[in-house]
């Protein structure tokens, strides 16, 4: 009976022992990617680029020695201190909203609705000559609310199955889309780094746009670049109250700048929730929504698009557009010619 009584409490003090391990394990591995993100963050984000590299080294000399000279527990926590520090900086860094902007960004759109009567301010619509050249890029545009008809969902994949780019354009009347599309906005000399996307090197910016502009582009002038457009089930009220989301998001983003960020604030993320709010029968969140090259798919299980009767693989062949749309390049009937013979229109 003594010895059962020892070894209970002994054994316990083992316990005890392996859970602190383990838990101080998990801390100093948390902390080790906390460490590296600050001093990546000072590195790419210190806005004056002489101090960034200064910066970096003083933090991971301060963060070394810590964990040499103090005990465990007690270094652990300064380590975590110091990372808040840079957490807090990295957080309180403001978009500027006036830069040197890529001309096909320079503008942002906004929209004035007066009732029924909707005017879409500085919408894009280019006339390209290549990729990089074109001129004409910006319009004012009135639609009506009460001619609003439906959604379509473009996806555009180039390669890999993981990443794709939705774009959602809004029908009015027989032959009037609105396209919008969730991009980082450029600097003059900037492009596109999945790496700086987690950072704040980007701001968003809500391209608005005819699809002449945004879906010719990627089908007749990109290189690589697959666009596949669908049908949404979303009725004509549904729809209202999801564009309506795209508007008063992209009015906000007017006089109050963003950051892009790769994770939180994409072109699939920016608006899930408040879209989800919209739909009906909205559906838990989803991978896809993040690694969204086959958010197609996940819209597909969902019944969020038109199918036809048709399974999904067959579904996606049909409504490849690539084809269509470099018949219909010069054509004022570009988004008819895209639709001619597609499941739901």
């Amino acid at each position: 009976m003594d010895s059962i009584n020892v070894e209970a409490p002994a054994a316990r003090l083992v316990w005890l022992r392996v859970v602190r391990v383990m838990a101080l394990s998990l801390a100093w591995v948390a902390i080790a990617v906390l460490s590296l993100w600050s001093i990546a963050a000072l590195y790419v984000d210190t806005r004056a680029p002489h101090a960034r590299i200064p910066l970096a080294i003083v933090f991971a000399a301060v963060i070394i020695t810590i964990v040499i000279t103090l005990r465990s527990a007690i270094a652990a926590f300064l380590c975590f201190c110091c990372c808040c520090v840079v957490l807090i900086w990295w957080l309180n860094l403001r978009p500027a909203g006036q830069a040197a902007w890529m001309p096909d960004a320079a503008r942002t759109a906004w929209v004035a609705i007066d009732g029924d009567r909707v005017t879409i301010h500085n919408l894009r619509n280019c006339d390209y000559q290549t990729e990089t050249s074109y001129t004409n890029c910006w319009t004012d545009r009135t639609v009506y609310l009460s001619q609003l008809k439906g959604a379509d969902f473009f996806l555009t994949n180039w390669g890999s199955r993981w990443i794709g780019h939705p774009i959602v354009s809004f029908q009015f009347g027989d032959n009037d889309h609105i396209a919008f599309s969730i991009e980082a906005r450029y600097k003059v000399g900037q492009s596109y780094s999945a790496i700086l996307g987690f950072f704040r090197q980007y701001e968003l910016i809500f391209v608005t746009a005819d699809e002449r502009d945004v879906i010719r582009l990627r089908t007749n002038y990109r290189k690589a670049e697959e666009v596949y457009m669908y049908r949404t089930t979303l009725s004509p009220g549904a729809a209202l109250k999801v564009f309506l989301s795209y508007v008063d998001y992209l009015n906000q983003l007017r006089d109050q700048p963003e950051w892009y960020n790769a994770l939180t604030r994409n072109c699939t993320t920016t608006l899930d929730r408040q879209i989800a709010a919209n739909v009906p029968n909205p559906q838990a969140r989803n991978y896809q929504l993040i690694l969204n090259g086959s958010l197609d798919r996940l819209l597909y299980a969902r019944d969020r698009l038109v199918t036809g009767g048709l399974p999904f693989e067959e579904l996606r062949e049909r409504e490849h557009i690539n084809q269509a749309a470099n018949t219909a390049e010069h054509s004022p009937d570009f988004s008819a010619m895209i639709r001619f013979g597609r499941v739901g229109f």
